[in-house]
Parts: C-alpha cells; sequence; structure tokens
C-alpha cells in the first residue's frame, strides 16, 4: 500500500531526502508521494523511512493503493532494475 501525507505537513523537508525511490515532492501546500513510486521501501528498508523522520506524524497508508509486500517488492524491483 502506497503511503500519502495529510494535513499537519509542516513541510519541514525531513522525508525528501529518506525516500529511497524520490517519491515524495513539494506540492501546494502539503508535500505529496507517488504511488507509483512508493513502496513504503519494501526491498530497499525494513520500514517507510519517511515515517521515521517525520516529526508531524503525518504520513498515512492510502487507501487506494493497497498493494501486497510481495507487489511492492516488484515495484521497488522495476523503479531501480
Amino acid at each position: 500500500m502506497a503511503l500519502k501525507i495529510v494535513d499537519g505537513c509542516t513541510l519541514c523537508d525531513a522525508c525528501v531526502p529518506d525516500c529511497p525511490n524520490e517519491a515524495i515532492t513539494a506540492g501546494d501546500p502539503l508535500y505529496v508521494i507517488d504511488p507509483m513510486k512508493c513502496t513504503e521501501c519494501v526491498g530497499a528498508k525494513d520500514e517507510p523511512q519517511c515515517r521515521l523522520v517525520c516529526p508531524s506524524d503525518c504520513i498515512v497508508q492510502d487507501p487506494d493503493f493497497v498493494e501486497t509486500p510481495e507487489q511492492l517488492a516488484e515495484k521497488y524491483a522495476a523503479l531501480h532494475g
């Protein structure tokens, strides 16, 4: 399942450099996570790095993009092939 950033984002920029897939970009007014690039760090790390560094706790699962861990791993492999 891809992640998304919800209200509460302070635009601190902490999440951007930690995303192994470069899925996070500045939006207006919040940062945006591209669900086609987000793998919840499956394939790169044990847990979503953006969530670890977010001081606002505003990164949640996106119910519009439900994927299994296997699908997330396949997506990661395709992105970094």
